[in-house]
């Protein structure tokens, strides 16, 4: 019931900051070099054609990203205004509203999956099925990128933090690792980005790829 309060609450406020949020974020790769050499990573790494859901995907900025490197990329959000904006963005693509707990896709249907700051407001005792869900729709050597706020240290698997939409959580990097391995999705590389000074809110963020088994 929690989880599902939490997916309710995030859901209608993303509703209603949509158009503000693809106006903030929608070209925030452009002052990101870091960020787009991990996507380039993922991407290079699933291989050209390599079909990818963006889970989590918002205005569609990144999922237009991954087809632009040669993936058949394709978004989920769970809100229905984000899903609107980024088939405006990219009527190209395929945008579906659905969850990451419980997508509409066959086991092992996909090569790739992208979860970009897109569990940070799913609290902790919900993770694990979503992480079990990237997993099941994983085809064997299928590959994960997902990015999360880093805690404080490895003494805090979980910290809560004050988020302008909804509730949000940051993850020791170690924790979720151990939580993607239980999963059979195992790290084989992790990014570590430093705050910049004049960063709002000063946490390390996390980028972990892994590999389905």
């Amino acid at each position: 019931m929690v989880e599902h309060d939490a997916l309710t609450v995030t859901r209608a406020a993303y509703d209603e900051a949509a158009d503000l949020y693809a106006r903030l974020f929608g070209d925030s790769l452009r002052d990101s070099p870091l960020d787009r050499a991990m996507l380039d990573a993922f991407a290079e790494s699933v291989g050209a054609g390599g079909r990818v859901a963006d889970l989590g995907c918002g205005p569609g900025h990144v999922t237009g990203y991954l087809a632009r490197r040669g993936l058949d990329a394709f978004g989920v959000d769970a809100s229905a205004a984000m899903v609107e904006l980024a088939r405006r963005a990219c009527p190209e693509l395929r945008f579906d509203v659905g969850e990451m707990g419980a997508l509409d896709l066959a086991d092992g249907a996909l090569d790739g999956v992208l979860s970009r700051w897109s569990v940070i407001h799913t609290p902790p005792a919900g993770l694990p099925p979503i992480l079990a869900e990237f997993g099941r729709v994983l085809a064997p050597g299928g590959h994960l990128l997902i990015g999360f706020s880093a805690t404080d240290g490895p003494a805090h698997p979980t910290q809560s933090f004050d988020h302008a939409v909804a509730t949000a959580y940051r993850w020791s990097p170690d924790h979720l690792s151990g939580l993607l391995r239980a999963e059979g999705l195992a790290e084989t590389a992790r990014l570590v980005r430093e705050p910049r000074p004049d960063d709002r809110r000063q946490f390390q963020e996390v980028h972990l790829l892994a590999r389905k088994a």
